[in-house]
């Protein structure tokens, strides 16, 4: 399930961030009239088409797994967060009729027509992928439902889907899959410029990623914080592990990289300032921040690899805003991002990042939350199948996504990076 999560997250955010960069693109040849960027539309568009479609695939692959693998977390929570997956099923269906029009629209329809279906396939797989992160913030946060005896009852599915982590971590996902793609864009493209300063092509390309790229990881900076501090206050022992900070204390030092050590509880070769964990969690320099020594042995993650994950996001989340801010900076100047070289290296060096990142931030959630998959109701051991067995498959199904993502590639470069510019 995680090896199928970790393929299909890059399509998820990719499908969200492509059908914007399409739309912008589109919009400014509506604009303009330059042909330059109604080839960039329509090179996007196919890019769309080929990531959507291999989403589809790797996507029903997890619903199946779903029930296969996790048969009581299914037959337990199925009732109360079936909402969201069946709102994310209509905007799926949704994304995937508009996006039929408007691959093949370009000649049956009007120019607005046309781009309004752009728009539509944008908004409904926004849609979907917050629909989706609904269903899995109620894991981290459950709600709509009351105990009785150890069964849910009296389910209020509306509650359970609006639980309390699904803004900030709506929030934070969408933001991510905007900056995620808008920075490999740009750096797709800004490499492409450093061979070829006057293209106007990758120009035109490198501008729309950046418009879309900048404000989300910028945004996504003040996202991270509320994140951080709703995780803080609802699920402190993830906050521990993430940190790896295993005493209580007041004034509670951060501390960056370092290799927690569960046995000795101590976390060496880490930087540490002195408060600032206290301030970032609760805005209080003197604040008191829970340690792992105060919960359970039983309850605790895995403290390294979850603080090592959450240091790789926030560390390429931080890289990504400062090239952002570089950018800020030119503009402010009224100079072209793409008229400076290093600025050029520097995005193409960030191209994968935010895929990366994306990959840590998902280890954070789903990873610091264990022992538990629903958070305080039912454990990860009591949730999974017995069945035995499962080497075979597993193997498959990677070889399997590794040819697709492979074929993907040579698609993606074939029709959007090799071909000759109109």
């Amino acid at each position: 399930m995680a090896m199928s999560l970790a393929f299909h997250i890059i399509f998820a955010v990719m499908g969200i961030g492509m059908p914007l960069l399409m739309v912008l693109a589109e919009r400014q040849w509506l604009r303009t009239r330059q042909p330059v960027w109604l080839d960039l539309a329509k090179r996007w568009s196919k890019g769309t088409a080929i990531l959507f479609a291999v989403g589809a695939v790797s996507g029903t692959v997890l619903s199946f797994e779903l029930g296969l693998l996790w048969p009581t977390f299914m037959e337990y929570a199925g009732p109360i967060i079936g909402m969201p997956f069946s709102l994310e099923g209509i905007a799926f269906f949704t994304e995937a009729i508009f996006l039929g029009v408007y691959l093949y629209g370009w000649t049956k329809l009007s120019a607005r027509a046309h781009w309004w279906a752009g728009v539509a396939v944008a908004v409904s797989g926004t849609v979907s992928g917050i629909f989706v992160v609904f269903a899995n913030a109620w894991m981290n946060s459950p709600t709509g439902f009351t105990l009785v005896d150890g069964k849910p009852v009296a389910l209020d599915p509306i509650a359970a889907m609006l639980n309390p982590a699904a803004l900030p971590q709506a929030l934070h996902m969408t933001l991510a899959a905007f900056a995620t793609t808008g920075i490999a864009v740009a750096g797709i493209h800004a490499w492409m410029l450093r061979k070829d300063r006057s293209s106007p092509f990758h120009r035109a390309a490198l501008a729309v990623a950046l418009w879309i790229a900048v404000p989300a990881s910028l945004l996504q900076i003040v996202s991270g914080d509320l994140s951080a501090k709703f995780v803080a206050k609802t699920q402190p022992v993830k906050l521990a592990a993430l940190e790896g900070h295993f005493k209580t204390e007041r004034g509670a030092t951060l501390r960056i990289g370092g290799i927690p050590n569960e046995r000795t509880r101590e976390t060496p070769y880490a930087i540490e300032i002195p408060k600032a964990l206290s301030f970032l969690a609760f805005a209080d320099f003197d604040a008191e921040v829970k340690g792992l020594e105060a919960f359970p042995e039983s309850d605790w993650p895995p403290v390294a690899v979850v603080h090592i994950a959450f240091q790789i996001m926030v560390g390429l989340g931080s890289l990504m805003a400062l090239a952002s801010l570089w950018v800020v900076v030119l503009w402010i100047r009224k100079r072209a991002p793409a008229d400076s070289r290093p600025l050029l290296g520097f995005l193409a060096l960030l191209t994968p990042a935010g895929f990366i990142a994306v990959e840590a931030g998902w280890v954070v959630t789903e990873v610091g939350r264990q022992p538990w998959i629903i958070q305080g109701v039912m454990r990860t051991a009591d949730a999974v199948t017995p069945m035995p067995g499962l080497v075979v498959p597993f193997l498959a199904f990677t070889a399997l996504y590794i040819f697709l993502g492979v074929i993907v590639a040579w698609l993606l470069w074939a029709q959007i990076i090799r071909t000759r510019p109109a």
